[in-house]
């Protein structure tokens, strides 16, 4: 049943029906990778990033249409498979506006430029009497006009130029307007296609019995009950467990239930999250990996009038999209097709070649809606899965994971442990601060280093003269990777806690001391000043609320947040957050606005109730009824401000996921005189 259809049978009193226009599929000219137009004058626009929700497909279409100046309405979009014409393929660090702000803006500008030579040739007039508006070219001295349509095939003739120019920032007609979202549409009528949307034909379904435990590997399994379930075709054992097919989902997973496999659950069998604590705290004093040595830290702390310490930790994290993960392979002999909500095309591709045999040039992989990403589907595991178990049986083949199966073997934000030492002057300012980090290594170690796992300490923006951060990689064997503001999304908690301590200890206001540590940090200042204007720094609140700060710059965008809670009997209530945003030269306000959002409520998640936690080598959370999210009724009431630049655009996915843990703790504290140290937050009544 198609949803309009639902809504209509199934909603009583109001009735929402409505008809989307078909569009156009005409032979189109190829002008450029991302560039193609139809003779029905319709212009295909590929966007080879993946689109999880964070306004991608819109803002890079902006980006394309503006300088190709075409008419917005007349264009689709379309995500293409995987091709060296666009380089590495692929959505992490918010880095789809950040790498394309220019490359996407040449390739349409060379096309309009293309159209443009093209019906200059045509009228037999110079380039310099023609310019582009609105999906045409208009002859400046007659007002003749031929359409990109028209013009098209004889464009895709000429050789682009060298070095073509592009617009004024003050000519820009769609690039920094709030333009709806393009993909809206489609998601509301049902027609865009997500990964679990995939069919094929002869397509059967799978889910993988895996190892509870972290390590654990299959030692045998009887399947006979298995495929006693009605529906199940077949039982295979993979790299990662034991796969069930069947003719649907359902009788897949009540085939998996029924399956007896014995594991053995290796080394981690006894591992527990104390145990994990006592590793990170038994470096605490030891010397790690140098990650920043600014000035002379320990002379600085000899010396300083006054000392604190404090330690900060906070536990492993699960992604939980909302759409499981899922991919449709399927393999033959000489080739692999791919159908994948992921993040990563490039790396999916590789995988699916290497595990099917047939190599790259013979693989596809076709990008679909993601419901939700988080970092998770940088990850590629599930698609090797997917397509292991389509070679092992024939056919195509849909891989879904449960939700169980999702919090107990993702790829988790790393649990972190912080102890930090800081040394005031005679008059309470900052002199020096010393940090050494505990943390499960990810995204390459180098030297002895993570830098994804020091960043946010050792990037800290504060003008502090002496510093001293050193790093620990402590790796119990729980798998780990980038969840939504990498190793920032602890870090900054950290440091940003510390400094309200630091500032508490020297008598001084938190907004007065990070004002002058930022003396060097013109747009995060800007920031932070705005941000504490619009929400009231320093007008009195009532008896047990508080306001509390916070600064990041994580993604290239310069984020402050100011958050306002309520504590009643050790109950946490975040009522308002305003958050100010420099994040360079913007281009759709209104996508920046729901991301920052966004990154809010995900970010107040993991504050407020997350926790993945280890017990006998496995995970204890296995749906949200034990890994809760912030429900509506719990939402604070969110106000963003953009800071107006003309700089080059800064990320905004992940900007502002970092800063509200702290903002809270530091509210808290101001509300109640309690330090949060440990994420998630607990308040004794």
């Amino acid at each position: 049943m198609k949803r309009r259809t639902f809504l209509q049978s199934a909603i009583g009193g109001l009735v929402v029906a409505f008809e989307l226009p078909t569009r156009s599929r005409a032979a189109a000219s190829k002008l450029n990778a991302y560039v193609h137009v139809g003779s029905d004058d319709v212009v295909t626009l590929f966007i080879a990033k993946g689109e999880m929700g964070q306004g991608t497909v819109t803002s890079i279409s902006q980006l394309l249409a503006d300088e190709l100046e075409c008419d917005w309405k007349k264009i689709r979009t379309e995500f293409p498979g995987v091709s060296r014409e666009y380089g590495f393929q692929g959505v992490v660090g918010s880095a789809s506006i950040r790498t394309g702000w220019e490359p996407l803006r040449k390739a349409g500008a060379t096309a309009r430029e293309m159209l443009i030579a093209a019906a200059a040739q045509k009228w037999g007039v110079d380039r310099s009497q023609c310019r582009a508006e609105n999906s045409a070219v208009v002859n400046t001295a007659t007002g003749q006009r031929a359409t990109y349509g028209s013009l098209a095939e004889a464009a895709a003739n000429i050789a682009p130029p060298a070095n073509v120019k592009l617009k004024d920032p003050e000519n820009f007609r769609l690039i920094g307007q709030p333009v709806k979202r393009i993909d809206t549409p489609s998601k509301v009528d049902g027609s865009a296609t997500f990964g679990l949307d995939v069919r094929r034909p002869g397509m059967l379904y799978a889910v993988v019995a895996r190892c509870p435990v972290f390590g654990g590997k299959v030692a045998g399994f009887d399947d006979s009950k298995a495929k006693a379930v009605a529906g199940v075709k077949r039982v295979v054992q993979i790299s990662t467990g034991v796969a069930v097919v069947a003719e649907n989902t359902w009788s897949a997973m009540e085939g998996c239930r029924a399956l007896a496999v014995k594991f053995d659950e290796g080394a981690r069998a006894a591992l527990t999250s104390a145990e994990i604590s006592r590793q990170f705290a038994d470096r605490m004093d030891k010397a790690g990996a140098v990650a920043r040595k600014d000035g002379d830290a320990a002379s600085a702390m000899a010396s300083a009038a006054k000392k604190i310490e404090a330690a900060y930790e906070v536990p492993f994290l699960a992604h939980a999209p909302m759409e499981p993960l899922n991919c449709v392979a399927e393999v033959s002999a000489d080739s692999c097709e791919v159908w994948a909500s992921t993040q990563m095309q490039t790396p999916a591709r590789d995988l699916a070649a290497k595990v099917s045999g047939v190599g790259p040039e013979k693989t596809q992989v076709h990008t679909e809606y993601m419901g939700g990403g988080f970092g998770r589907r940088g990850g590629v595991d599930y698609i090797g899965e997917a397509v292991e178990v389509a070679k092992a049986i024939g056919a195509p083949v849909k891989l879904t994971w449960s939700r169980e199966d999702d919090l107990q073997h993702d790829l988790y934000r790393p649990a972190s442990l912080t102890h930090f030492a800081g040394g005031l002057d005679a008059e309470g300012w900052p002199v020096a601060l010393t940090s050494r980090i505990a943390c499960p290594p990810f995204g390459g170690v180098r030297d002895g280093l993570s830098r994804t796992g020091v960043e946010g300490v050792s990037t800290m923006p504060y003008s502090i003269p002496n510093v001293f951060v050193d790093y620990h990689a402590v790796d119990p064997g729980i798998p780990v990777s980038f969840w939504r503001s990498v190793g920032y999304s602890q870090n900054v908690f950290f440091t940003e806690s510390f400094l309200d301590e630091m500032a508490a200890a020297g008598s001084k206001d938190p907004l007065e001391v990070r004002l002058r540590l930022l003396a060097n940090q013109p747009r995060l200042k800007a920031a932070l000043q705005l941000a504490a204007e619009k929400a009231g720094w320093g007008k009195p609140l009532a008896s047990g609320k508080g306001r509390g700060l916070s600064v990041a710059n994580n993604i290239g965008s310069f984020t402050a947040q100011v958050a306002e809670v309520s504590v009643d009997k050790g109950k946490v209530r975040v009522d308002r957050v305003v958050c100010a945003v420099d994040c360079g030269h913007v281009v759709n306000p209104a996508i920046v606005e729901q991301q920052i959002q966004s990154g809010i409520v995900f970010g107040l998640t993991a504050a407020l109730k997350g926790g993945i936690t280890i017990d006998r080598g496995r995970v204890e959370q296995s749906n949200f009824d034990k890994y809760d999210a912030l429900r509506i009724d719990e939402m604070p009431r969110v106000e963003v401000h953009i800071v107006p630049s003309r700089n080059a655009p800064g990320g905004i996915g992940e900007a502002s996921t970092p800063g509200i843990a702290p903002a809270v703790a530091n509210a808290i504290f101001q509300a109640t005189g309690k330090r949060v140290r440990r994420l998630p937050i607990r308040i004794e009544a």
